[in-house]
């Protein structure tokens, strides 16, 4: 059985009722972090702008956009939910693939909630459904794919968006192997676009596109039956090396989302162990912004191809310059999203200790790793190694730490919203959860 057949039949056939409770909680985790950042961004300009120039184009306005008053079509509903959940870079990674997992698959399954009804139960089976999915593929193609300059989270997301609303929507053998394939073709997203409102359009779209697949699918619209494994499928097109088996080895088994990971910082993740050892620094030695003569950086070498950006003048550029990460951990001690506004990046003291930061790629250390040496003015220095950092895996963010996170994003007044979410598997209607976001 080829693997596209193989994966379509696991879509089919897999219930809820087999995934170990540990699973069904990190499940509740990723969505409890995902509605936290869906929120938190959902008025940022990014959003208004793509209401403002896609919105006239919607649909009959039947769907919610999570956090807005607006409504637009499911597809619509669904690309603006993928924008305001990935706009501050704040939602949940897996450092096995650097995919953004959760976000093309829920901005899919709550535009689709939003108006059509879905328990709870079947919510969550479908999630877990898509990320599963999307995961396999991304470990498949990775790291070939991704350095070849595609962004992993809008091409292999469109899979998880397009398993999980085939789930809801029953489809059979045939239609989910044709789902995947609609999905194939409409993979996209390539890094070029980090730093700029366009990174957050990756997972929007997939949302989308993977929805419109299984609807396509539904309605008997066909799509090669090869769409992953083909001479000219996604992994072979998309790759120059993969390996296929990872797709389907230890299918109900090995859950991928035992592997998943939670921002404190809302960046890319391969800052944050200069960011939490920048902020260390800053708590033990407290050094002035104008004593600081030079700030040495040793990281890990994929830290300066994804984070490299110097001479940076917006927020967003922010997210992907680990000397930014690094003079706003020592100047203010913390990197929260104020810290990644145009208004941040252009602070004088932080431009200042900014321009002053150095890096070197050192392969001996992992990309959880960072070395920083702060040399004052007068020829001391402070360093620190971090051998761990918050949220990777080896030191994952509690649930208290997610639900303070998520509150500081949707507000304090959030809690029913917060307690609704927890149990989302148990309630009747999904929507009910979905009306509390929208009537905040």
């Amino acid at each position: 059985m080829s693997e596209t057949a193989a994966l379509a039949s696991w879509i089919v056939s897999n219930r809820i009722e087999t995934v170990p409770e540990d699973v069904r909680h990190e499940a509740r985790r990723a969505i409890v972090n995902y509605l936290g950042c869906a929120l938190g961004g959902s008025h940022d300009e990014a959003v208004d702008i793509a209401i403002r120039a896609l919105g006239p184009y919607s649909g009959p306005p039947v769907a919610s956009v999570l956090g807005r008053a607006e409504r637009l079509d499911p597809l619509h509903a669904s690309l603006m939910n993928g924008i305001s959940s990935h706009v501050y870079d704040f939602d949940d990674t897996t450092p096995k693939n650097y995919m953004h997992p959760t976000s093309p698959v829920a901005s899919a399954l709550f535009a689709y909630a939003s108006c059509t009804p879905v328990s709870g139960r079947d919510f969550m089976q479908a999630f877990i459904t898509g990320f599963e999915a999307e995961m396999r593929i991304g470990n498949a193609v990775y790291p070939a794919h991704y350095d070849a300059g595609w962004h992993i989270t809008g091409t292999a997301g469109v899979f998880g968006a397009a398993a999980a609303i085939g789930k809801l929507l029953g489809l059979s053998l045939r239609q989910t192997i044709w789902t995947i394939g609609l999905a194939a073709t409409q993979a996209a997203g390539i890094r070029e676009m980090f730093g700029s409102m366009a990174k957050s359009l990756h997972p929007g779209m997939a949302a989308r596109n993977g929805y419109s697949a299984a609807l396509l699918a539904q309605a008997g619209f066909t799509a090669g039956e090869h769409g992953l494994e083909g001479p000219r499928g996604f992994a072979a097109v998309q790759a120059a090396t993969y390996d296929l088996s990872k797709i389907t080895t230890g299918l109900d088994i090995d859950y991928e989302l035992r592997y998943n990971t939670y921002k404190p910082f809302p960046c890319g993740i391969v800052n944050h162990p200069t960011i939490d050892g920048a902020i260390r620094i800053h708590r033990e030695h407290h050094p002035a912004p104008a004593s600081i003569a030079a700030v040495r950086l040793r990281v890990a070498p994929l830290v300066l191809d994804l984070c490299n950006q110097t001479n940076i003048t917006k927020g967003l550029q922010g997210k992907f310059s680990v000397y930014h990460g690094a003079a706003i951990g020592l100047v203010r001690g913390k990197a929260g999203i104020p810290e990644y506004t145009d208004a941040a990046v252009n602070d004088p003291e932080i431009r200042h200790v900014r321009e002053r930061a150095t890096a070197v790629g050192d392969s001996s250390l992992t990309e959880d790793q960072a070395r920083i040496e702060v040399e004052l003015m007068n020829g001391e220095k402070r360093t620190c190694f971090v051998e761990q950092s918050l949220g990777n895996i080896h030191r994952p963010l509690t649930d208290a730490q997610l639900e303070a996170k998520f509150l500081d994003q949707a507000g304090p007044q959030a809690g029913r919203l917060l307690e609704q979410c927890w149990r989302i598997d148990r309630l009747t209607d999904v929507n009910e959860l979905i009306r509390l976001s929208v009537d905040r």
